[in-house]
């Protein structure tokens, strides 16, 4: 490991028990920063009531220190807009956001359109299928970027169990984001969850980022950001254990295939691979290809958009 990031692990590696909520709503009140929450939703009913009622009681009712709750909905067929609203989140549909722009589908694309519909000078983003929420994961990223000012993003890191096994979650993690950082980003190396929906940063700093529509937004939002600001304005902070759906084999090859993408074109905009990936299924005549394209779009800095602009302005 780079003495670099030995230092980082040191100095920007944090427990959420290392902030007391009454600091960090102190330092809130101090500095006068807002906080918006973001959580983007595509059918998600069963989990995203919950995590939002979590949110509200704890960070609104009991501790003042979140301003708003956002919901994404991405094209949700279920409930996931109705059960959001009902536990007290203003829900804005994708579609209805900068619609001279047509959406496109992926994670990406909904967190990139958040900003222009949330108003904090801090945007913390959640997953909605998270299951046994805490609001230590957000009280958790929040916190270093309320009380110190040199802090920009602030990833969470946890346990993430898989099948009852501790540690056996995150394995596009472990077999392509972490080998692509510590190969071609080691200053990244330090990151636990570096693939993790769980993070927080400054708007100053978002709305500078190009955002990947699809799956390789996290990498490339911590790749970019490290370019940007440099890695001492980047932390992590450990909030337990993260509990959530997880999506077979052929999803995360797909996912894989996404990162690495996004990944290639940071290393070499000029070369580019075929932005396919063919997987194999078993029919009643053997196996059967299925081609999928791999996300190669991604949208500008927020700052470059013209209605944020004017947003801004007014």
């Amino acid at each position: 490991m780079l003495e670099e990031v030995d230092r980082w692990l040191s100095t920007r590696s944090w427990s959420v028990t290392d902030r007391s909520p009454h600091e960090i709503l102190a330092a809130k009140q101090r500095t006068g920063q807002t906080v918006s929450v973001v959580l983007p939703a595509l059918d998600e009913e069963e989990t995203v009531g919950d995590i939002v009622a979590v949110i509200r009681r704890d960070l609104v009712e009991r501790l003042p220190l979140v301003d708003e709750i956002v919901v994404v909905d991405s094209g949700s067929t279920d409930r996931t807009s109705e059960v959001a609203a009902a536990a007290g989140a203003r829900v804005v549909h994708r579609d209805d956001i900068l619609p001279r722009l047509p959406a496109v589908p992926g994670k990406g694309e909904v967190l990139w359109r958040s900003l222009l519909v949330t108003g904090g000078d801090i945007v913390c983003f959640i997953d909605a299928d998270l299951r046994e929420f805490s609001s230590d994961f957000v009280s958790g990223i929040v916190g270093p970027l309320l009380t110190d000012p040199d802090v920009d993003l602030v990833k969470a890191m946890y346990d993430r169990p898989l099948a009852g096994a501790g540690g056996q979650g995150g394995r596009v993690t472990e077999l392509m984001a972490r080998p692509l950082l510590n190969m071609h980003w080691p200053q990244l190396a330090g990151f636990v969850q570096p693939l993790g929906g769980e993070y927080a940063a400054r708007r100053s700093l978002l709305e500078q980022l190009p955002f990947p529509v699809g799956y390789g937004v996290e990498l490339g939002m911590l790749v970019d950001a490290l370019h940007l600001v440099g890695l001492d304005a980047l932390a992590q902070v450990d909030v337990g254990v993260r509990k959530h759906r997880h999506q077979d084999g052929q999803a995360l090859g797909r996912m894989a295939a996404a990162i690495y993408r996004t990944a290639q074109l940071r290393l070499a905009r000029g070369h580019l691979v075929r932005p396919s990936l063919t997987q194999f299924e078993r029919g009643a005549d053997g196996f059967e290809p299925r081609t999928y394209s791999v996300d190669t779009e991604e949208r500008p800095p927020m700052a470059e958009i013209a209605e944020y602009a004017h947003r801004r302005v007014a």
